[in-house]
């Protein structure tokens, strides 16, 4: 076991792990840590605890001290800056006639860093633009792209449930979500109804998905002829009510008319599964529109893993480069100096 603390640098953002040293630090304190941008102003969200050491990235850092008044008022500097960067930026982007969109922008808490947020359909060669930031900022400059999930993470809005969007209040990851999910819920598959803002598919399909898919198990599915354990009769499914799980079929008796009932499922069995039968219908266009969408889903996953995978990358070649040796470097690095041992050889061989 290893002793940690819980730190977000942004709201509904990541919880990276730092090791919290002498300090009893509690939720709800601000510290400050070193990260790989740099040194950070985070809030504590988890308080001193002890997890498995095989759920933290080693090496764990140490919190470098509590956030003192001083420093909370330096945070508010740098956001006040960084509304100016912001503007600025801005206009050294219209300067050079690039087709990206600024989402945010950051400045590390030691103002060692100034990092860009910004989206674009594609590759962007903003060489020039950086310079020119570099340039007024005098300092590091790092422009990030990002997908539109983020994009709507850090702006905001408002859901068609009336709420604040999920990834913006409370969400710190991204699920995949597919067609299916929405297909297990019985909902409608027209792309306009199950996509947020963000234009992907709603996050909060997934939040009822396990128990949606245990509920199904014993239903069955539109069209299916079932019998009624009472009666004997048999009757084909026309509805379902996963959450009551009840079932209502249409019992088509020889010698009269069609009686709709609803029953139990512990009341039937089901004797011929038609599981075609019935299924949502869409039209040929909200079909590609469906398949766009899951292609962007697929796109945006595998981006989201490398993007991880060189990150990582990244911090371990940094980790093996502090535990290598330091090499002492000579003084006179790129002068000749003449060696007074090797005089007497060339000496000889003149001779």
């Amino acid at each position: 076991m290893i002793k940690v603390v819980g730190v977000r640098f942004r709201k509904a953002g990541k919880i990276y792990y730092f090791d919290p040293a002498v300090f009893d630090i509690k939720p709800g304190q601000c510290v400050i840590v070193e990260t790989v941008r740099g040194i950070e102003y985070g809030h504590v969200v988890l308080g001193n605890r002890e997890i498995e050491e095989n759920d933290v990235i080693q090496p764990l850092k140490k919190v470098i001290r509590m956030a003192t008044s001083e420093d909370d008022q330096t945070e508010v500097e740098n956001k006040i800056k960084e509304r100016e960067a912001y503007e600025i930026c801005n206009k050294k982007i219209r300067k050079h006639n690039l087709d990206m969109k600024l989402i945010d922008c950051e400045y590390t808490f030691d103002n060692n860093k100034l990092l860009f947020y910004f989206t674009a359909d594609g590759r962007i060669d903003f060489r020039e633009l950086v310079k020119d930031l570099a340039a007024v900022f005098k300092t590091r400059i790092e422009l990030r792209q990002i997908g539109v999930r983020d994009e709507t993470k850090m702006i905001g809005s408002i859901g068609i449930c009336g709420l604040a969007l999920c990834c913006h209040s409370f969400l710190t990851d991204f699920h995949p979500v597919s067609i299916k999910m929405a297909k297990e819920q019985n909902l409608s598959l027209n792309p306009t109804k199950i996509s947020g803002v963000c234009g992907r598919l709603m996050c909060c399909l997934k939040y009822e998905e396990e128990t949606y898919e245990h509920l199904n198990k014993n239903l069955p599915n539109y069209g299916d002829i079932v019998k009624v354990k009472e009666t004997g009769l048999m009757g084909e499914v026309i509805n379902t009510n996963i959450i009551r799980q009840l079932v209502k079929i249409v019992i088509r008796r020889p010698d009269g008319d069609p009686e709709i009932v609803q029953l139990k499922i512990e009341d039937l069995l089901i004797q011929k599964p038609n599981r075609k039968k019935g299924q949502p219908q869409v039209t040929k266009e909200e079909e590609e529109e469906l398949r766009r969408l899951e292609a962007l889903e697929r796109e945006e996953k595998k981006k989201e893993q490398e993007n991880q995978e060189d990150h990582k990358q990244k911090h371990e070649q940094k980790h093996e480069q502090k535990l290598r040796p330091k090499r002492n470097k000579p003084q006179n690095k790129g002068k000749r100096v003449n060696n007074p041992q090797k005089k007497p050889q060339d000496d000889k061989k003149k001779s």
